[in-house]
């Protein structure tokens, strides 16, 4: 089976179309639907229309009920900044729809046990980054029984391994942050277990002609899209 993983659209429906046509046998999103983007009702309508399995990320927590988004420092302005923006084009379902989503998915395919979560097992506000240490690792890890673990939150694509344990995470679709302004996912075969991390071309003008006529901090957010960080 061919698993799609999208992560971090952050109200980009243009990115979020893009991944979208990568070819999948299921398509599993890893949280962080809105903020920073122009296009956060469309981007919650459209995974609920499909009924695309999302957990919860830090930033749809803060969005559905008000608290902390726990950003890094260099974005969490813009993350305040939008907030109200996000809030006041999208409806009360919607809001209602992140705050039910689930902190993690598991599921065992062809054999294997797979687990999705946004940040790491312990919390959505944790990073897991191709440089954390085996230590760390061990701590954030503890007590997860799985062969395979889905992450989002860094908006940055890697594969690496734990001890027997395969890390993913297929980068932001919606906001990259890794230098490469071109949308990220990846798709896991369960049958091979191999991973191929992709990276797609989408129109980013309309992405930043919707940001400049409505959003604020606008120069700001068109920037980091069309420099990828």
């Amino acid at each position: 089976m061919n698993i799609l993983l999208i992560s971090d659209i952050h109200g980009n429906k243009e990115a979020l179309d893009a991944v979208l046509e990568v070819p999948h046998d299921m398509v599993i999103c890893l949280g962080d639907l809105a903020d920073y983007g122009p296009s956060p009702s469309e981007c919650i309508n459209l995974v609920m229309q499909q009924g695309i399995e999302t957990v919860l990320g830090n930033h749809d927590a803060a969005l559905g009920s008000g608290i902390e988004c726990g950003c890094g420092y260099k974005y969490k302005h813009l993350s305040e900044a939008t907030r109200e923006y996000t809030w006041k084009n999208t409806t009360e379902e919607q809001m209602s729809f992140l705050r039910q989503l689930p902190f993690s998915i598991t599921k065992k395919i062809d054999g294997l046990k797979l687990y999705f979560t946004h940040g790491s097992p312990r919390s959505n506000y944790e990073y897991i980054k191709p440089e954390t240490s085996e230590s760390e690792l061990e701590e954030m890890l503890a007590g997860i029984d799985a062969d395979v673990i889905f992450i989002g939150h860094s908006h940055v694509s890697f594969v690496r391994t734990h001890k027997k344990m395969l890390i993913i995470n297929p980068g932001s679709a919606g906001q990259p942050r890794d230098g490469n302004r071109h949308a990220s996912c990846a798709v896991f075969d369960t049958t091979i277990q191999e991973t191929e991390l992709l990276r797609l071309e989408y129109d980013i003008g309309t992405t930043c002609k919707k940001i400049e006529e409505n959003m604020p901090n606008a120069d700001e957010l068109t920037a980091i899209l069309k420099k990828g960080y």
